[in-house]
């Protein structure tokens, strides 16, 4: 189906599965109970888990094919977050030509970055996307504030020109009449379940983009890109110029990455210099990272965990650990409060920092080895006298 095999198609249908079904797989717990802080199937936060989904696939196809590591790619989410904005200031409230604009101006400075960065590779290639990146956020909170608006980033304004909307036209960001920010709420028993519009519009996108990161891991191109990370020199040898190859994969990247920069405008109609912060491009490696570098369900993953941490964990501040240890003596209390209070509310990045470390350590692989692993547990082992070892073995599936 769709130009895959048998099992790339069940692995796709089992991805649209549980995309559709987030709002339920987010929402595992009674509201009003004492687990209920750990939900996270609210609109905004189900809308970040899909954008930096596609924004580390996109950065995957980078790093986990090819082995350049970029620290420079939020320069390309604040063009797309830029890009959009102006669109909807100028032409329409519809977040489609916003879209559009944000993937192909984030695709040209892509393009003129990766031609000047890809001259050097390794550490070099690294620092020189860094340099181009904090450029870009300077250029964004100064120079440019023409066009960017400077530190208070740039919004929609009601009296902005936008000439394809007519006097009754939506004023919010909207597909065809369909409101972002719409949600409708299912009640069943003690549990209350969002089902947004904004979040499935980025669920659709995300899943095409996932789909054509496949086809792209699965094509004799994604093979180009494993040979040059392979090893380049020896593909320089056979006559085969890496850098056509690995242009394109920068500029594919970038693309991604002004996609979800123009969905993050979509969603929230700012735009401001801090999404170009280096900051944000180390998020990104970090998201790849601890998901899997070079698999396709990885960053999806990595981006699920760190926006999870950050949007839960960051909320669960003293007042709400002493709720929870309340029936603690008074001195055990404080104390078990005062050890927990360290590694939630605004300490959250302690504990991102030694789940990084532990997966960097004992999972090379990130959190898709920890569930091979996981699942190799339950699967049959051979017994003795069989013969399996000595049949030829399948390739890897793109998720592993």
């Amino acid at each position: 189906m769709l130009g895959l095999n048998t099992r790339d198609t069940k692995f796709l249908l089992i991805v649209i599965a549980l995309t559709a079904f987030t709002p339920f797989l987010m929402q595992p717990f009674a509201q009003g109970s004492a687990m209920a802080q750990f939900n996270g199937g609210y609109p905004d936060l189900m809308q970040r888990v899909a954008i930096f989904g596609i924004f580390a696939i996109g950065f995957n196809i980078l790093f986990g094919l090819t082995g350049y590591l970029s620290f420079g790619h939020a320069a390309f989410l604040g063009v797309g977050s830029y890009s959009a904005v102006w669109m909807f200031k100028l032409l329409s409230m519809n977040i489609i030509p916003g879209i559009i604009l944000a993937v192909i101006m984030s695709g040209i400075f892509a393009l003129l970055i990766g031609y000047i960065s890809l001259r050097r590779s390794g550490i070099y290639f690294s620092i020189l996307t860094l340099a181009f990146a904090q450029m870009s956020y300077n250029l964004a909170y100064s120079v440019l504030t023409p066009l960017t608006n400077g530190e208070t980033g740039l919004q929609i304004r009601l009296d902005d020109l936008r000439v394809l909307d007519g006097d009754g036209a939506s004023k919010y960001t909207n597909l065809f009449g369909m409101n972002m920010s719409s949600s409708y709420k299912l009640e069943l028993g003690s549990h209350l379940f969002t089902f947004n519009v904004g979040f499935y519009v980025c669920a659709v996108i995300a899943i095409i983009a996932f789909y054509i990161s496949l086809r792209i891991f699965r094509s004799p191109f994604g093979m180009m890109l494993r040979a040059v990370k392979s090893n380049q020199q020896r593909m320089s040898y056979t006559g085969l110029n890496p850098r056509p190859y690995t242009l394109a994969a920068f500029v594919i990247s970038g693309m991604y990455a002004g996609l979800a920069g123009g969905l993050l405008a979509s969603m929230d109609p700012l735009a401001g210099a801090e999404r170009m912060q280096w900051t944000v491009g180390g998020e990104v490696v970090i998201m790849t990272i601890l998901g899997g570098a070079g698999t396709l369900l990885g960053p999806v993953l990595g981006a699920g965990v760190i926006k999870y941490l950050e949007n839960i964990f960051s909320k669960i501040n003293e007042t709400v650990l002493h709720g929870w240890f309340s029936f603690l003596p008074d001195g055990a209390e404080d104390f078990v409060v005062g050890v927990l209070s360290v590694f939630t509310g605004k300490g959250w990045h302690l504990t991102l920092g030694l789940l990084f470390m532990l997966v960097v350590t004992f999972l090379p692989g990130g959190l898709v080895e920890g569930g091979k692993r996981v699942a190799g547990l339950f699967r049959r082992k051979p017994k003795d006298g069989d013969d399996a070892k000595h049949h030829p073995q399948s390739n890897p599936h793109v998720a592993e």
